[in-house]
């Protein structure tokens, strides 16, 4: 069987609502892209113990599914890169959607050779959200220039480098992609390549505004914040782990 050029790696907690529009949006992209460049691509949906048939609904869509047990979003990207194929990585989330151009434009910058990974900008896919969700999609275009990093719900790289600094930091519970983007940069310079921000907003969910409230939801960011090693702890994350109760 040849093995395709890249893998598109997602982790997924009971996402059967969310998980089926992903998957539809992907499979489309991927298809324009063979078209247009001849990559091929794989999906690999790591379901991270879910009770709710997330791993069923994947696997009768076409996408390849492996278990991991431990819910850790980290440990969740790394297994799916674990039984990645592809040379090009690119891990979203079950909730996102990721433009055609975005995927065409990221697996551009890898198959460059001057590229060791990148993340990109954020938009939503919902049309009616608070204000203080494009407050905080700002205020991270704002921080992504100063400091190039990606965040969760879109983070590309090389195979190569995802296994020679050690995947995602499993001792985190969120954030994770912080530090992968940290390890990819030191990957990146001691080979003449760079780590890149692609312009384009990869669409992802603003339901956590729905579930927790704008003031809910920037109250516990800002405890994250004060207290940074909180992220390696599961509880102080539920987050990125629990739903509200309907």
């Amino acid at each position: 069987m040849i093995s395709p050029d890249y893998s598109i790696v997602i982790p997924a907690y009971n996402e059967a609502e969310l998980l089926p529009n992903t998957l539809i949006s992907l499979q489309k992209s991927m298809e324009e892209i063979r078209m247009e460049t001849n990559l091929s691509g794989e999906i690999i949906v790591v379901d991270n113990n879910s009770d709710d048939g997330t791993a069923t609904l994947a696997e009768k869509m076409g996408a390849t599914t492996v278990f991991e047990p431990v819910k850790c979003i980290a440990r969740s990207r790394n297994k799916g890169a674990e039984s990645a194929r592809g040379q090009y990585l690119i891990f979203i989330d079950a909730d996102t959607i990721p433009p055609t151009r975005l995927i065409s434009e990221a697996l551009k910058e890898l198959s460059s050779g001057k590229i060791c990974g990148g993340g990109s900008k954020i938009g939503f896919l919902e049309k009616d959200i608070p204000l203080t969700a494009n407050i905080c999609a700002l205020i991270w275009h704002f921080l992504i220039a100063v400091w190039p990093c990606a965040a969760g719900s879109f983070v590309f790289c090389l195979k190569d480098a995802w296994k020679s600094v050690g995947g995602f930091d499993e001792t985190f519970y969120a954030a994770e992609e912080i530090a992968f983007s940290k390890a990819l940069k030191k990957y990146g310079a001691a080979r003449s390549q760079r780590f890149k921000n692609i312009p384009i907003p990869v669409l992802t969910s603003a339901r956590k505004f729905k579930w927790y409230g704008s003031f809910g939801l920037i109250r516990k960011m800002l405890l994250i914040a004060v207290y940074p090693n909180s992220l390696k702890s599961r509880k102080h994350c539920s987050l990125w782990y629990e739903r509200p109760k309907n």
